[in-house]
């Protein structure tokens, strides 16, 4: 039976840690609801992960609701998410794509 689980990739999880510090820097509250938003995004993922639509390479994107940032994942296997990026809104679409 597949386990639920959420696994960031290794260029994913620098850019969620610099997310989080540029936040914790300047408000530790803020950075907090930053790691609760992602934490509500993954599970959101997880519950349906085809609810989004299929973009480039099968990805799909998941948009942040109080905070700039796009989580960029793909289904490896039933119940098994991997975050490919987690981008600024404002950063270059597809600066990810040599991940895949």
């Amino acid at each position: 039976m597949p386990t639920d689980e959420v696994e960031f990739h290794e260029e994913a999880g620098a850019e969620y840690d610099a997310a989080f510090e540029w936040y914790l820097q300047r408000s530790a509250d803020a950075a907090l609801r930053f790691d609760a938003e992602v934490d509500r995004a993954t599970a959101q993922i997880l519950k349906a992960p085809k609810r989004w639509a299929v973009g480039s390479h099968g990805t799909r994107r998941f948009l942040l609701r109080q905070f700039p940032f796009i989580l960029v994942y793909r289904e490896l296997t039933a119940g098994n998410i991997q975050i490919v990026a987690v981008a600024h809104a404002s950063r270059k679409p597809g600066f990810w794509k040599k991940r895949i």
